[in-house]
């Protein structure tokens, strides 16, 4: 006996469609050309979408990037001025002034010998505190030739001298060069921890 019966007919009832024999090739390659019209241009608006949506994903990496390396930079800049901050204070409390206080009388003498260079005739004097007049005396006397008044003055601070040669007058004050170079000091310190802080 056969089983026919139970199973469904496929082949009956429905038609295979068959092409419009009325299609010439000409028609034919020409609904091809559009198809591969709209796939090529479907890919590349595609592409271009893709290469956009990059473009914009690497600037906001770039940005990003940029904006770390600048705080790190900022950050490294606070740390580097933290850290001599100390240096900074002891440079200008204990090595500075005793740098100035071994090399006064020297830089007295620098200063009368550039005072003095085109008028050597003139008499020449030098006005500094007592602690300091013995000092400078012996340093003249080795180093200048010419006659220099050595006068003491109690107002006068260690690190303060005036040099007259004729009607030239210079001062010399170390203590003031000192205060202000700490100063300047505090002052940079406090603008880098300013703008870290802010911006």
């Amino acid at each position: 006996m056969s089983i026919t019966h139970l199973l469904e007919d496929f082949g009956g009832g429905s038609a295979v469609e068959v092409p419009d024999p009325g299609l010439s090739e000409e028609v034919v390659e020409e609904q091809r050309l559009v198809s591969f019209e709209k796939g090529y241009s479907a890919g590349w608006e595609d592409a271009v979408s893709a290469k956009d949506q990059e473009a914009t994903r690497i600037s906001a990496t770039l940005a990003s990037s940029l904006e770390d390396l600048n705080f790190t930079y900022h950050e490294a800049q606070t740390q580097l001025i933290e850290s001599l901050d100390p240096m900074f204070k002891v440079l200008t409390s204990s090595v500075l002034p005793d740098a100035m206080s071994a090399t006064f009388g020297h830089h007295i003498v620098d200063q009368l010998t550039d005072m003095a260079r085109f008028q050597t005739d003139q008499a020449m004097q030098i006005v500094v505190s007592p602690s300091e007049s013995h000092a400078v005396r012996a340093l003249v006397a080795e180093n200048i030739s010419v006659p220099v008044k050595v006068q003491e003055d109690d107002t006068l601070a260690e690190g303060q001298a005036y040099l007259r040669v004729g009607a030239s007058e210079r001062e010399l004050n170390s203590s003031a060069l000192l205060e202000s170079i700490h100063g300047s000091i505090d002052a940079f310190t406090y603008h880098v921890r300013e703008d870290s802080q802010y911006g």
